[in-house]
């Protein structure tokens, strides 16, 4: 096995204790369905995703294993995913609490259809994953990087963040929680600062991209935004 392929594999391990650790110290139990179900979900998903970039593209996997805000060049970048690691972060800290002191009651059915969700963002994302082999974990050009334009790409500008959003959107509900939705609303002002930001940089460093632009009128939301 190579070296790369073993550090996608422990920094999904950490990655699970991590998650588990926020959710389940906070909760003060084990006893929290919701929140196992979600961490199944999340990371069988995470690594069907990882096997993929093992097997299909090892150039991919590798761009996608740093990210956050330390692996960012750019200082208003690092200021961005700081604001959006701490969101996510809070995305499951918050519905951790809420099970704790009962703050709010979810049906169960409503939970697990905050886990399809999830899922369903995963896919998307792996689609456009599948789409572009360029797609970095920051901002960043590969040396032949060229526009992508086919697939997702031609109705959505960035359509990795579209499919996003109903993976976030899925994880406070997946763990029982209304509490952790106003998280979410907190979250999107930085991915959106994020996104603009980044086409501002692909447009001038990326050859084409301004001309995408004007192909691709939409950047998130299909004939809205």
């Amino acid at each position: 096995m190579s070296i790369l392929n073993i550090k996608a594999f422990v920094g999904l391990i950490c990655l699970f204790l991590a998650m588990a650790a926020l959710l389940f110290i906070p909760a003060w139990t084990l006893d929290y369905w919701q929140a196992w179900a979600f961490l199944a979900v999340y990371f069988g998903c995470s690594l069907a995703v990882t096997l993929y970039g093992i097997v299909r593209d090892p150039k991919l996997l590798q761009r996608r294993m740093s990210g956050g805000p330390a692996a960012e060049k750019d200082p208003i970048q690092k200021i961005i995913m700081s604001i959006i690691s701490l969101g996510f972060i809070g995305l499951l800290i918050v519905p951790a609490l809420d099970h704790r002191f009962v703050w709010s009651r979810m049906p169960p059915y409503v939970a697990l259809a905050g886990d399809v969700l999830v899922a369903l963002g995963f896919l998307a994302i792996f689609f456009v994953l599948k789409e572009n082999t360029f797609a970095s974990a920051t901002i960043e050009l590969a040396p032949d990087q060229k526009v992508i334009s086919t697939g997702p790409y031609a109705a959505l500008r960035h359509p990795m963040y579209a499919g996003a959003l109903p993976l976030l959107l899925g994880i406070p509900i997946a763990l029982g929680s209304w509490w952790g939705l106003p998280v979410l609303v907190l979250m999107l002002p930085a991915i959106i600062w994020r996104l603009v930001d980044e086409e501002k940089f692909l447009a001038t460093n990326l050859s084409g991209y301004a001309a995408y632009q004007q192909k691709v009128r939409f950047r998130l939301i299909p004939l809205v935004w």
